[in-house]
């Protein structure tokens, strides 16, 4: 791909891929971007036809020279994509007049490798089906727009299928961009007479799954801060965490095969939902939050190699029929509030504290051709805290966030001793966040915010795996059919990013200026032996960076 994205918005560049004619088990695109002039971060989705393959957003640019940027990306995991023609469509939204001048000149390349060596990484799905809106025949990105769409699919399962993983694609956009800084509802309009209304409906969201109704598995949102977030300056030219790599998040939905390898159509859905408060220290989960939310799903499968065979079983465990809770595994939710008034009786502080706690369980008895008779199990443990104050009559907010999570999808063997009838999968996260933003106003209607940030992800993965975990660079792909090796001692991601804005605009927000510092750290290694994975930190380094940014200018970088 060679365009020039400009006017863009509704007009996704569209091409034609054809495979390469050569054997390949890995693949690596390569996003290369120039431009200059004045514009806003802008989101862009890469489509296969109507699957999601990728999530990207753009840098900042500045004016001439303008700025250049690389991101390089394993597609490996979705080597049944790339094995077949497609329709490429490339969506990056953007507008240019006489204010916002900057287009985005974008390449776009794939390099293609066979590998030899092995690690023991999931072997690339056998099929691949997305759950998206289905657009590609009229040209269009065919993500789901939520609360605008009904993120649902119905879709049909190979009854021949013994393993099944759904990835979850999702970020808030416009007024839900900022969702972890929100108030709740009841607060919304507390500084109204000296700031303004504030963006309510919690600080909180979760992305669920749901098949046929039902809760299958769930994605707490990493707080992406996109390049001209919180102060332009805190991103240049260190950009935030996943900024130009969105993470998808898996739920693995084997134990719903025997139900789902029926021969009969199943829906598949996508909620995001937030916090709707009652204004006296109770909450509970709701469909109604804000524009918007841009969501897409892949169903992963893996198939026996007899087409005839039929996986079957019986569930044992499902979670709560109704997906804002019922049953067991509905969620913990505490609010606390606190209200501030000057001696005029003007609200002038804010303080809240928002916690979530939620356990998923699925487990169902599965006897596949491929896979023998097994017990297979995804369970999910996470909690949520967000502490903030709303200070200065509205014109300073901090938020303390943190979300932690242990997803976990075990595969045991009931009865065989085949070794493919066991798998083990389980990934341990945290990601913290404190900002701290003030406004000030002059006279004349000039801006400046001043902000510190931090920003960090802690992820630890071991065992099979669907989406690359970075250990690919180091071992290869697999060379064997059997997806279900599971030896390695896992992955361990530790990053670290914080720095200090500011950023001042003209009445006419045609002119500003800003500055800023931002320093990242960046580990990554394989964890050693069999210590248990939350809180896990024993581990062997395989890449390590510290940087320091000043002003735009990279003062200080330190690689290993």
């Amino acid at each position: 791909m060679n365009h020039v994205f400009a006017w863009s918005y509704g007009k996704p560049f569209v091409g034609f891929y054809t495979p390469p004619s050569c054997q390949f088990n890995r693949i690596i695109i390569n996003l290369t971007v120039v431009s200059k002039g004045r514009q806003f971060d802008r989101l862009a989705l890469m489509f296969f036809n109507d699957t999601e393959v990728w999530r990207t957003s753009t840098a900042e640019p500045v004016r001439h020279p303008g700025i250049r940027w690389t991101v390089t990306k394993d597609m490996s995991h979705l080597t049944y994509l790339w094995k077949a023609p497609q329709k490429l469509i490339f969506d990056l939204g953007n507008l240019v007049d006489d204010k916002y001048t900057g287009t985005f000149n974008a390449t776009l390349t794939a390099t293609f490798y066979q590998v030899t060596t092995h690690d023991d990484n999931v072997q690339p799905a056998d099929l691949i089906l997305p759950v998206s809106s289905d657009q590609a025949d009229l040209g269009q990105a065919s993500h789901f727009i939520v609360p605008r769409d009904r993120a649902s699919k119905i879709v049909s399962i190979p009854r021949n299928t013994n393993r099944a993983v759904f990835t979850i694609a999702a970020n808030g956009q416009a007024a839900e961009e900022f969702w972890w800084s929100n108030v709740l509802d009841t607060d919304r309009a507390t500084f109204a007479r000296t700031y303004d209304t504030l963006p309510g409906l919690s600080p909180f969201r979760e992305v669920q799954l749901l098949i046929d109704g039902q809760l299958a598995g769930v994605s707490w949102p990493f707080p992406v801060i996109f390049t001209g977030g919180v102060t332009p300056s805190l991103h240049r030219p260190i950009v935030g965490l996943q900024a130009f790599d969105l993470r998808e998040h898996q739920v693995d939905i084997t134990p719903w095969l025997p139900k789902l390898c029926d021969g009969q159509q199943h829906e598949f859905s996508l909620r995001v939902v937030g916090i709707h408060d009652d204004g006296v220290g109770g909450g509970a989960l709701s469909d109604r939050i804000g524009a918007s939310w841009y969501v897409t799903g892949k169903i992963f499968l893996w198939l026996d190699d007899d087409s005839d065979s039929v996986t079957t079983g019986t569930m044992t465990e499902t979670p709560a029929q109704h997906p804002y809770g019922g049953g067991q595994q509905q969620p913990t939710i505490g609010i606390s509030r606190s209200l501030h008034q000057n001696a005029t009786g003007s609200n002038e502080t804010l303080s809240f504290e928002v916690t979530v706690q939620r356990t998923l369980a699925v487990g169902a008895h599965v006897r596949s051709l491929y896979g023998g008779h097994r017990h297979v199990r995804w369970t999910q443990e996470l909690g949520y805290a967000n502490v903030a104050l709303v200070a200065d009559y509205g014109f300073r907010q901090v938020n303390d966030f943190i979300v932690r999570g242990l997803d976990t999808a075990a595969a045991a063997m009931h009865g065989s001793t085949t070794k493919n009838s066991q798998y083990h999968f389980e990934t341990a996260y945290e990601y913290p966040l404190v900002c701290n933003q003030s406004i000030t106003l002059d006279d004349e209607g000039g801006l400046a915010i001043r902000s510190t940030l931090l920003e960090g992800l802690q992820l630890r993965t071991r065992g099979s795996s669907v989406l690359p975990t970075g250990a690919e660079g180091y071992h290869g792909p697999n060379g064997h059919r059997n997806h279900n090796n599971n030896s390695r001692g896992g992955t361990y991601l530790q990053t670290l990013r914080q720095g200090r804005g500011e950023f001042f605009a003209s009445a006419d927000r045609k002119t500003s200026t800003g500055s800023g510092s931002t320093q990242q750290l960046f580990y990554f290694g394989a964890l050693l032996g069999a210590q248990p994975l939350a809180g896990a930190d024993k581990s062997e380094e395989l890449y390590f960076r510290n940087v320091t940014a000043v002003n735009g200018s990279v003062v200080a970088d330190h690689e290993r």
